[in-house]
This record gives C-alpha cells, sequence and structure tokens, in this order.
C-alpha cells in the first residue's frame, strides 16, 4: 500500500544451497523476504531485488530445506522427565549425552542411583527406553525391579511404547493379580503376574502409575523441548502422531498457546482415532469436531488429521504378520483395534475428508489397511486422500503395486534397520524377509509416494541419521540387510523434505526451497551428497530456520 515500507529481502550466501527443487536443485544463495523465500540463485542475482541486502551468517554453511518429520511424538518431550535406560546411547534436547545400558545390571544400577534422588516415597519412579529382545537370555520382571524398591511403584515403559515392566509394589497398587486375564498379562511360573505387560489393553491397568509422564501427555515444557529436540537435528516440521487431547478445549488450548510464532517448528498434530482402547462410542461427533478445528490452524500448527493403530510391534512380537509367520513361530501379535471396529473408524474420517495415517507393522495390518482402504474408496470415492500406511515395515511387493494403485503413500521406519537389523535378521523375521524390512527401493520402483521417520522416542528423533539408515542399510553389528533395498543419498533427503511434506498435504508451502514456500531450513556443516553415505548422520546441524527466524542447535558447538 502506498506510504507503507516493504520488508526487506535478507540475502544468504552459503558455501552450498540445496534445494529438492529439480528446476534449480543448487545455488550459491537464498533470498528471504518476511516469512517466505523470495528467490533462489547466485548472490549477484539475488542484490539485483529492489532493497536486497547481504547477511552472510550462513556463507560457510550448507542449506537443505528443512526436514520434515512425518512419524513424532510431541510425548518425546515428556519421557525425559524419567530415566533412559535404553540399550543404545541417547542425546537428550539439553544436549546431555546418556550411554545405553547393555545388560540388566546396568539398568538396575542405573535405577538405583536415580531411586535415591527422589524425596516422597509415594512418588512412583517412572524410567523408559528398555527393550527386552537385546536380552534373550533373560526378562526384565517385578522381581529385578524389586531391587531398587518393594515399597515405590517402578514403571519402566519399553522403547516400543507397545510394553512396560512394573515391580511388585505397581502390581500391588494397581491390582494387576485381579485382571490376570485381560491379554498382554504375563505370567511368572507361580501363575501370577510377573511385571510385564504387553499392548494397551494390559498396560492400562498400571496407567495412573505413568500419566503425565508417557508418551500421550504433554504439556508445555514437553513441547518446548520437542521443539527444541527439532533445532538439534535441523527439522523444522514436526509431527505429533497421535493425541487424545483434541476433544477437549484444554488440549486444543495447551497446543495453541505453545506453537506460536516464536516455536521452533511447525507442529501437525493427529488425533488418535482408534487403538489405544475402547473406540470412540461417537466417532462422527469426533470428526466433526476434527472438522471445525481445522479452521484453527496456523502456518505453524495444523489440526485436521487422525491416526489408527491396528497392531503391535515386530521386535516384540505382537505385530501382526501373514504366513509363514515369525521366524521362530511364536504366536502371531495382536490387534489393538478389532478389524470391524477399524473399518468403522476409518469410513467415518475419511468421509469427513480427514487425512489418516494408519499405523501397520506387520504385513497382515497391511493388508488390512488397503483392503480397508478400497473398500472405503469403493463407497465413498476421494481423489487425492493420500492416506498412508506408516510404519509398514513388512509390506510385500504385491501390496506396495497395490498401493499405488489405491492412491496411498508409505511412511517407512527406516531407523529399524539399524537399531533393530540385527534382531530381525536372526529373530522376527529371519534372513529372506528380514531383506524387505523397510523396502525403500522396492516402494519407489512402484511408484508409491515415501517417507522416512524416527517414531521418536521410540528412535532419536534426527533425520539425517534415518537417511543413513537407508541409504547403508547397515545394523548394529556392521550386516547389511537387504542391499537391493537400499536407495540413493537424494532419494532419502527427498523422502524427508518433500516426501513427508506431500503425505502431510503441505507440499505446497514446505518441502523445498522455492520462491513464495515458507522460508525453512536446515543450517549444516557439510553437504550429505558429498560426504561418505556412513557419515551422513554425523553431519553437524548448526541450526534451523523456521519462517525466516533463525534458531540454534545447543548440542555441541557450532
Amino acid at each position: 500500500m502506498p506510504g507503507q515500507t516493504p520488508e526487506p529481502t535478507i540475502v544468504y550466501p552459503a558455501r552450498l544451497v540445496r534445494t529438492m527443487n529439480a528446476s534449480c536443485p543448487t545455488a550459491e544463495a537464498v533470498a528471504v523476504r518476511g516469512d517466505r523465500f523470495r528467490a533462489v540463485g547466485t548472490v549477484d542475482e539475488l542484490l539485483s531485488y529492489p532493497g536486497a541486502v547481504v547477511d552472510d551468517r550462513y556463507a560457510d554453511d550448507v542449506l537443505l530445506p528443512g526436514f520434515v518429520e512425518a512419524h513424532s511424538h510431541a510425548g518425546t518431550g515428556t519421557t525425559w522427565k524419567g530415566t533412559y535406560i535404553g540399550y543404545v546411547d541417547r542425546v537428550d534436547p539439553e544436549g546431555r549425552h546418556w550411554p545405553g545400558c547393555r545388560s540388566i545390571d546396568d539398568v538396575i544400577a542405573r535405577l538405583q542411583r536415580e531411586e535415591r534422588k527422589i524425596g516422597d516415597p509415594g512418588q512412583p519412579m517412572i524410567a523408559w527406553g528398555f527393550d527386552p529382545i537385546f536380552f534373550q537370555d533373560r526378562h526384565l520382571t517385578a522381581r529385578d525391579l524389586d531391587r531398587v524398591s518393594t515399597e515405590r511403584p517402578i514403571y519402566i515403559g519399553h522403547a516400543s511404547g507397545h510394553a512396560c515392566t512394573v515391580n511388585s509394589a505397581a502390581i500391588r497398587r494397581c491390582r494387576v493379580a485381579e485382571a490376570s486375564h485381560v491379554e498382554g498379562v504375563h505370567l511368572g511360573d507361580d501363575g501370577q503376574p510377573n511385571g510385564e505387560l504387553h499392548e494397551f489393553a494390559a498396560m492400562s491397568l498400571v496407567q495412573e502409575l505413568s500419566a503425565g509422564n508417557d508418551v500421550l501427555s504433554v504439556d508445555r515444557a514437553a513441547l518446548e523441548r520437542f521443539g527444541q529436540d527439532a533445532v538439534n537435528t535441523g527439522t523444522t516440521t514436526l509431527t505429533d502422531l497421535g493425541t487424545t487431547r483434541l476433544m477437549g478445549e484444554e488440549g486444543v488450548e495447551l497446543y495453541r498457546g505453545t506453537v506460536g510464532d516464536g516455536f521452533p517448528a511447525r507442529l501437525n498434530v493427529f488425533h488418535f482415532g482408534a487403538g489405544i482402547g475402547p473406540v470412540s462410542g461417537s466417532l462422527a461427533e469426533d470428526a466433526q469436531r476434527l472438522v471445525e478445528l481445522r479452521d484453527l490452524s496456523t502456518d505453524r500448527l495444523t489440526f485436521g488429521n487422525v491416526k489408527l493403530m491396528l497392531d503391535g510391534t515386530l521386535q516384540g512380537f505382537t505385530a501382526r504378520v501373514r504366513e509363514p509367520g515369525y521366524y521362530g513361530d511364536q504366536p502371531n501379535g495382536m490387534w489393538n483395534v478389532s478389524p470391524e471396529e477399524y473399518h468403522r473408524a476409518f469410513e467415518i474420517f475419511h468421509r469427513a475428508g480427514l487425512l489418516i495415517h494408519v499405523h501397520c507393522n506387520g504385513d497382515q495390518a497391511t493388508q488390512l489397511f488397503l483392503d480397508t482402504l478400497e473398500q472405503v474408496l469403493v463407497a465413498h470415492p476421494r481423489p487425492d486422500h493420500r492416506h498412508t500406511c506408516t510404519h509398514s515395515q513388512m509390506t510385500t511387493p504385491a501390496q506396495f503395486r497395490r498401493m499405488k494403485a489405491l492412491g496411498a503413500c508409505a511412511n517407512l521406519f527406516a531407523n529399524h534397520i539399524w537399531q533393530w537389523g540385527d534382531q530381525h535378521l536372526d529373530l522376527t523375521m529371519g534372513p529372506d524377509r528380514a531383506r524387505r524390512n523397510n523396502a525403500a527401493a522396492t516402494a519407489l520402483r512402484h511408484g508409491v509416494p515415501i517417507s522416512l521417520h524416527s517414531d521418536s522416542p521410540v528412535t532419536p528423533l534426527g533425520p539425517l541419521k534415518t537417511v543413513k539408515h537407508a541409504v547403508t542399510r547397515l545394523t548394529q553389528s556392521g550386516r547389511v540387510m537387504g542391499e537391493n533395498e537400499r536407495i540413493s543419498a537424494q532419494d532419502a533427503l527427498e523422502a524427508i523434505t518433500l516426501g513427508s511434506a506431500f503425505m502431510l498435504k503441505r507440499d505446497d508451502e514446505i518441502g523445498s526451497i522455492e520462491p513464495g514456500k515458507f522460508a525453512d531450513m536446515a543450517v549444516l556443516a557439510d553437504d550429505p551428497l558429498a560426504v561418505d553415505p556412513a557419515e551422513i548422520g554425523d553431519i553437524r546441524v548448526h541450526g534451523t530456520v523456521v519462517g525466516g527466524r533463525h534458531f540454534r542447535s545447543n548440542v555441541g558447538s557450532s
């Protein structure tokens, strides 16, 4: 308007700009005006824009589109309230390094140290990250945890989020013995609960202990830690893939009051529609509320998406797999929602025009996803729905072909290849079928839109490490799990930028450095396409730019 001073155009030269835009894949610099990219090109070209000025803070850095994480949980910030006892090393959002616990004795020793710091004797102790598949010769049971305390209830969340272990005090307080018939309650030789609880029906028996400390519990501090984790890893768009807070005003206001212009990432919030307990009797009303919440979405905060969860986890042997079943002939896994209830929920949310992402670890779960999607689309056609099979870990080539035909996306859990690849080769799927675990190359070959994810906190948020796992397919022991499913670093980078943006229906706004899109960038020390693939995950992240605002990593020095 006349009399108004236009916003300045800031030109950021860089050692290299990778855009993920095929018409201009690399550049010398980017130009930002307000919260949007104005142009990319040479410094001279960009200085020709009216009022352009140079800011050389990134002159020695490599700039990429901000990474887009399409399957993570805001409860990542909550879990760090508890004590980390996982097998692999982790770094918390404050930049502190936590060594992995490599034995049951390591776990107990860490718990004993931390338990002594808790003042109130009645306060439950919470820890997380334990994974029994790394300790095949021995289970963690209530008897082990009683070495930490026989009076204080102790709740140990497993790394998968699909199981927990509690001590005898917790069993008594929550009267678990009275519900020992519930599926997922493991019993000892004496016929009594041994402390292991698998999947959500069993875990709900001790929910009072973990309330406020589990992955579904989110407060302002947790969201802020989640946001800092994003900065530390170059992630500019996050997903909270499954919250139960959106049906109440308090939960909605928590997200709206925290994720504003100063928040260091964009956040896509998915309502947990089915898979963590009884299915709501008011699904139609829930769907209508989500449609109305879409109108409250902002550039930083997106409502109006739904998650449904079908099965459990491969490493916990609770994923649903087709013949020939698990490698060691273990019993098939568990449905977290019945196929009938799942169909009803999917149909209602689909008819409301909502985006649906469905948790499918085993290929039997993928088959149910595809059968239901086809039935619903025949009855209620909807172009460009972009419903997504998330995890999609054991999806077969035939299922990927069908996925393409039905217009679905696949969000692959590439981190599983390194985290549990050895176990998939030797224990869960065996060397034959483990080769197709998270088969990114097959998905791309059949034209299925893909992304790669961390499912943080199940594995650490860190898109560069996720790229490395998809490119190398190395396990912790150094084996290659399915060399023919390796993808190029370029394809992997596209998957965690434009690929994720596409399946979130935001690729017109984020995912590449293009004029008119939000000025979101990852600021890196090196070019992921110029280093050895095995070193991509070690590239230092200096920070991010989100909507033209600058945020610095607090991990290491920059």
